[in-house]
């Protein structure tokens, strides 16, 4: 069966001011859309993978034939990076995080704002396009940045939330202030969300 771009689940503008309602269009039904597209056009050619989820194509790269690895790799990671990113995002946002992964935050990095300066200024670093992620590695929670639309999932690491730095991300609000995009970001994020992510890392097994 073809993978298919997930509805968003909220409206266009619902997280309006921190992302306009143009960048979310561009983003969702033009960029997410070709990810889809090109994964789709990849497995065409290797049916057999089409009985994976884009998720298990991404944790055993090694598997996929040769001659579409890297399509996959981009594009799969796209398809599979973008449906997280819209599932963390929510109308009316934000704030402190709450339940289990504020614990963890607390634990790891002291408190939220501690955490938060060592995520944006990680993920500001990150040269040209990729993501700034947070996963659960060894009982603790770390910061981690990756090229292009390369998944925590292809090194065995479960991502609990992630902020796409890709220029299509911000550029028409933000231009090139990607800092300032990051900070308002944390406005936009769904806590419930990442909970669940949190749990799901925890029982990790690859």
């Amino acid at each position: 069966m073809a993978y298919e771009l997930p509805p968003l689940p909220y409206d266009y503008a619902a997280l309006e001011p921190h992302i306009d309602e143009a960048t979310m269009k561009l983003h969702h039904d033009k960029h997410h859309q070709a990810y889809v597209t090109n994964l789709n056009g990849a497995v065409e050619k290797h049916p057999e993978l089409g009985s994976k989820t884009p998720e298990e194509l991404l944790e055993n790269l090694s598997a996929v034939p040769e001659d579409v690895r890297k399509t996959v790799q981009n594009n799969g990671g796209g398809h599979v990076n973008h449906t997280m990113f819209w599932q963390i995002m929510k109308a009316k946002g934000g704030g402190e995080p709450t339940g289990a992964i504020a614990d963890q935050i607390k634990a790891d990095f002291g408190d939220f704002e501690s955490f938060k300066k060592k995520f944006n200024e990680s993920t500001a670093k990150q040269f040209g396009s990729g993501w700034g992620w947070l996963v659960f590695k060894g009982g603790k929670l770390e910061v981690v940045t990756t090229a292009n639309q390369d998944n925590p999932l292809s090194q065995g690491l479960y991502p609990i939330l992630g902020n796409d730095v890709w220029e299509h991300a911000y550029y028409l609000k933000y231009q090139n202030k990607r800092p300032d995009y990051l900070i308002a970001w944390w406005n936009t994020v769904n806590w419930d969300e990442v909970n669940k992510r949190f749990a799901a890392a925890k029982n990790y097994k690859k």
